[in-house]
């Protein structure tokens, strides 16, 4: 099974789930509508990976950053940035013919995380993410941008649902999304205000 840092400790989520169409600008970038109700989809264990790919099986992805929360005790208790991998050619094909997504999202290789760190007590309302690809900032955005908060998608998912501790939530992606070149350089941050509270980096492959 694939595993996750937080805290420093090995965790092993049992799945991720995942939102789409979260943020207006990224709906509108890619040409969709904004949804009546929440977009939400799986990647399972096998899905999370170290090492960030340009391709799988000849099919080329796209990055989508996103704010991720890991679920344990009850609630959300620490957070990420993740990278959510898309096959947007085989994705678009797949919502031409109104099919599930999964095989645009939930291949093997196509969930990145930095580590988890512990929620921050007092600024929850002003976490964000940040996304440099060679440097250049390329996606920002926080939850104030969001169209459903974390508590509300934990309440939706929780509807129909059982999260399992160690699981993850993604959080939905900001404007910016783009091709993995590879070669390139990502360099990933969570902030709370003005402070970075963690941050990775991944060399595409």
């Amino acid at each position: 099974m694939k595993t996750v840092i937080v805290e420093k400790q090995v965790v092993v989520p049992n799945k991720v789930v995942c939102v789409g169409r979260n943020y207006v600008a990224h709906i509108h970038e890619l040409g969709n509508e904004v949804p009546d109700e929440m977009v939400l989809f799986i990647k399972p264990n096998s899905a999370i990976a170290e090492e960030l790919s340009s391709s799988h099986r000849c099919d080329e992805l796209h990055y989508e950053a996103e704010l991720s929360f890991l679920f344990r005790n009850g609630r959300f208790d620490a957070v990420a940035v993740g990278l959510d991998l898309t096959k947007r050619g085989v994705q678009s094909k797949l919502k031409e013919k109104g099919l599930p997504w999964e095989r645009s999202k939930a291949f093997d290789g196509s969930a990145l995380f930095s580590e988890f760190v512990p929620l921050p007590s007092e600024a929850l309302g002003e976490l964000g993410l940040r996304l440099y690809i060679d440097g250049e900032v390329i996606q920002e955005g926080n939850i104030s941008l969001m169209i459903y908060s974390p508590d509300v998608i934990l309440q939706e998912v929780q509807t129909f649902m059982t999260l399992n501790d160690g699981d993850i939530v993604m959080t939905g992606t900001p404007s910016g999304v783009g091709k993995v070149q590879a070669g390139s350089q990502f360099e990933a941050q969570v902030t709370a205000g003005e402070e970075v509270i963690v941050s990775t980096q991944w060399v595409a492959k």
